[in-house]
């Protein structure tokens, strides 16, 4: 297996039984997962990123939360909508995204 160069967790309120129910769930966490799927796989990426959903990460208030490893980047209230600047600028332009850091 290769190891990746960034690891990206999306929040997606799944639970122990499977289910997925709370915030960042109904607050488009799947979305962003497969937008971000969808985006990675695009720029051809896959090598490079991994990506997975996420039980939650105990800051609901903050959420819908994407972290990025190794960075240890922790963004906050990310919309589907912010997929394209996270990858753009921090993903493969090495920059964190100030306005959503958490």
């Amino acid at each position: 297996m290769q190891k990746p160069k960034y690891h990206i967790l999306v929040c997606t309120s799944s639970r122990p039984t499977g289910q997925q129910q709370g915030f960042c769930h109904a607050n488009a966490g799947v979305e962003i997962l497969m937008r971000l799927a969808e985006e990675i796989d695009d720029r051809e990426l896959g090598g490079e990123v991994f990506i997975n959903n996420t039980g939650c990460f105990g800051i609901c208030d903050k959420g819908p939360i994407v972290v990025v490893y190794p960075d240890n980047v922790w963004y906050g209230s990310v919309t589907p909508d912010d997929v394209d600047e996270i990858l753009d600028e921090h993903i493969e332009g090495g920059n964190v995204v100030e306005r959503l850091l958490i």
